[in-house]
């Protein structure tokens, strides 16, 4: 079967700077594929060589085995990073417009447009002006033209960019049901805990380099299975002869150093006057291995 997305050797420079640097990475039929990096390590550029907005310096980016061309729009879904709407449309002409521009009859456009709308909570909205929504409600107007023709191929770029955590959670329940459809997604983010809840495979990237690739948990139990994971209440307690440690509000994620066993870390944590009402040991989340290849 001929993947998704076939990227070979590709290397991509502005200005005689490198920002991608020899990279290769497959996305087969039916993945989830979280393409993760910080911002500024190429994300961006990548997907638009993929689909021909850029050139690229050398190397092969395939789209469903062919170079990608107009042509194949119909397969595709694509949600830039920069977004844009005619804001002095209404919002259901304008999803019927895009629908029927993807080869939809007006009828379908309307139908699967008032669906959405419905979906996401403004079916109340359908002709109100686009530059009268909240920029949140344009955001899912954005996904509402991305998705209108149930794509084969979803390529999204930093899909839940400014979306307040229940929108967010919103967006990645329709990716899901689309994923469960039989459409493959694509998506780029630096938020890992999007990542880890949905991606099925992963792809992350630092400095144009590849330097995680493959299946999600696999990747994780890579990176060891001794990660104590604790939720608590009070200061957490620093000690670095004894681990390292991921802290975030009322959660850590502790590494043993060298030599040192978990429980004799629970037990100095324990005796460290802090409330512990939950803890595992387990792989590293991706939130702590990012961290830990952006420092080094």
């Amino acid at each position: 079967m001929i993947d998704v997305v076939s990227v070979k050797n590709f290397s991509k420079s502005f200005d005689e700077k490198k920002v991608i640097d020899n990279l290769s990475f497959d996305v087969k039929d039916g993945d989830v594929f979280a393409f993760l990096g910080q911002n500024g390590s190429g994300k961006t550029t990548t997907l638009r060589c993929l689909l021909n907005i850029y050139g690229s310096d050398s190397g092969e980016l395939l789209f469903m085995g062919k170079k990608y061309s107009v042509e194949m729009a119909k397969y595709l879904g694509y949600l830039p990073e920069e977004r844009g709407l005619y804001t002095n449309s209404k919002v259901l002409e304008t999803i019927i417009y895009f629908g029927q521009i993807k080869g939809l009859s007006y009828h379908d456009a309307r139908k699967n447009g008032l669906k959405f709308l419905k979906k996401v909570g403004l079916e109340d909205k359908e002709n109100e002006l686009i530059k009268k929504l909240s920029s949140g409600q344009q955001q899912k107007i954005q996904l509402g033209i991305t998705v209108i023709n149930d794509p084969k191929v979803l390529i999204l770029d930093e899909p839940t960019k400014g979306l307040d955590p229940v929108n967010r959670s919103l967006l990645l329940d329709i990716l899901m049901d689309l994923n469960d459809k039989g459409s493959t997604i694509l998506f780029s983010t630096h938020q890992m805990e999007e990542a880890e809840k949905i991606a099925t495979r992963l792809l992350m990237i630092k400095n144009g380099k590849s330097v995680l690739y493959g299946e999600t948990e696999q990747v994780k139990k890579d990176f060891g299975e001794n990660t104590i994971k604790i939720e608590f209440k009070g200061k957490f307690p620093k000690n670095e002869k004894m681990y390292s440690a991921v802290i975030s509000k009322n959660y850590a994620e502790v590494n043993p150093n060298e030599g040192i066993m978990e429980n004799d870390i629970l037990r100095f944590i324990m005796n460290s006057n802090i409330e512990i009402s939950k803890f595992e040991i387990a792989s590293p989340s991706l939130n702590e291995i990012f961290i830990k290849l952006a420092l080094n």
